[in-house]
């Protein structure tokens, strides 16, 4: 039997993260020298591109991990882990808090970095110093003019699900008045 087969198999044909029944693919767990079944499981297509690009994870679809991660497959615990890692919410910590995993398998999750801190990793502060993350919303404290357009950012103005830039730890990214538009970040102040 094929190693997709086993999957869908096991699966029920369902992601073994968030239960989504489209665009299925087998996916192997990075940073492990195993192979096999133990290390690939089945996910969708939405769960893949935000396990391979950080920028792109949307912490509300990961919600599902509070199913999944109880998971009796060792692949589907170890990306569990690794994505509550990645995405450093409230939430996600009390969900590590709950995780039990055996001591090999925990090892394997951590072989990718994840759940360590980064000594040289930028740290985003708004203006009274609060750590700005991913997907965070702020307020803007003073009018802004944009670059290269003649609009105005009023102060007041929400902004939602920020992105941060990964070079400068003073810029982040939103959305003003349907424009994508690069903020300082003593600019704003986290709601």
């Amino acid at each position: 039997m094929s190693l997709e087969r086993e999957l869908q198999q096991r699966s029920g044909s369902k992601c073994e993260l968030c239960g989504n029944e489209e665009n299925l693919s087998e996916y192997a767990v990075s940073d492990i020298k195993e192979n096999g079944l133990k290390t690939v499981l089945y996910a969708c297509k939405t769960c893949i591109e935000q396990m391979n690009d950080a920028d792109s994870i949307d912490p509300n679809h990961w919600r599902c991990l509070n199913d999944s991660m109880w998971s009796e497959h060792d692949a589907v615990k170890i990306m569990a882990w690794r994505m509550l890692n990645r995405i450093k919410a409230d939430w996600t910590q009390d969900l590590l808090g709950m995780m039990y995993m055996e001591e090999d398998i925990l090892e394997l999750a951590k072989a990718s970095g994840d759940g360590e801190d980064d000594e040289n990793k930028l740290i985003h502060r708004d203006v009274n110093g609060v750590i700005l993350e991913h997907g965070d919303s702020v307020v803007l404290i003073k009018d802004l003019k944009v670059k290269g357009s003649s609009m105005v950012a009023k102060q007041g103005t929400a902004v939602r699900n920020i992105r941060l830039d990964h070079e400068n730890e003073t810029y982040i990214e939103g959305r003003v008045d349907g424009q994508q538009i690069v903020i300082i970040t003593e600019y704003v102040k986290k709601t």
